[in-house]
């Protein structure tokens, strides 16, 4: 009897489908999946993925879905051409975010929803920006279970906030500061360059400065060794000048004692020495 050669299983990257519908959904993925990227770029250990095909279950490739956006914890980041859960670790993406269009049937989401719930997703929210509509579950148990007031709602995996106005929903990082698009987020990244290139000039100019006040703070010095110099020769000619003058007085001294012993010899000799030369 011979063997037929089991068929090797395939996992399609692909599922023919388009990643958007149109340009406002289009947006709405990019958004959260670039700012969730921002989010977490300092944390090797989180993997966000766009529109990806994840298999949560090995040998089923039939077992499948791809979520707009997903964020898996404790996964290393890195490209990868699908999801497949049994090479990461097992862990299931605990968080999905799903961006409505005209082409999403409410079948099609009751369908994802349950898939997400049987598959261990924690959060699972969706947004439909044409109605500005946001729903959002969160993992009870084996259920995912409505969360009823979402406008507010920080996500605890996230730490993100969502904020409905009346004309569109509002995302803000844990800090406050509010999700932007890949333009605002261009803009700013030039803006913080040039911000850079103002600080460079400026110091820069400040080194010059410095380096300005270095050469007068040299100059000043070699002009006080210079001026010590000539005081110094000024103390030696002074000190010469004294000791000459301590010469001559000297000598002086010597001279009026020479005259005084003379005369004194003088008179010892019975001559008036005021009357010599008179």
């Amino acid at each position: 009897m011979t063997l037929t050669p089991s068929r090797k299983l395939i996992y399609p990257d692909s599922d023919g489908q388009p990643m958007a519908d149109n340009t406002l959904q289009f947006r709405w993925i990019v958004l959260f999946k670039e700012n969730l990227e921002c989010l977490f770029r300092d944390n090797a250990d989180v993997f966000v993925g766009g529109d990806l095909l994840w298999y949560p279950v090995e040998g089923h490739p039939e077992i499948r879905v791809a979520p707009d956006v997903m964020v898996v914890f404790n996964r290393p980041k890195g490209e990868r051409g699908s999801y497949r859960q049994w090479e990461e670790n097992g862990i299931a993406p605990q968080v999905v975010l799903e961006i409505l269009s005209p082409g999403n049937r409410l079948a099609e989401m009751a369908k994802k929803l349950e898939f997400y719930e049987q598959y261990g997703v924690e959060e699972y929210y969706i947004y439909d920006p044409q109605l500005n509509e946001l729903n959002g579950y969160q993992r009870a148990g084996n259920r995912l279970r409505v969360i009823e007031e979402i406008n507010g709602w920080v996500s605890p995996r996230l730490g993100i906030r969502f904020e409905l106005n009346p004309d569109e929903l509002l995302v803000y990082y844990p800090n406050g500061e509010q999700f932007k698009t890949t333009v605002e987020l261009a803009q700013e990244l030039e803006q913080t360059q040039q911000e850079l290139i103002q600080k460079e000039q400026v110091l820069e100019q400040t080194q010059q400065e410095l380096i300005q006040k270095e050469q007068v703070l040299e100059q000043t010095q070699q002009e006080l060794i210079q001026k010590e110099q000539v005081l110094e020769q000024t103390q030696e000619q002074l000190n010469q000048e004294r000791q000459r003058a301590n010469q001559e007085m000297e000598r002086a001294e010597q001279e009026r004692q020479r005259a005084e012993r003379l005369a004194a010899y003088l008179r010892s000799q019975g001559i008036n020495p005021d009357e010599i030369g008179g």
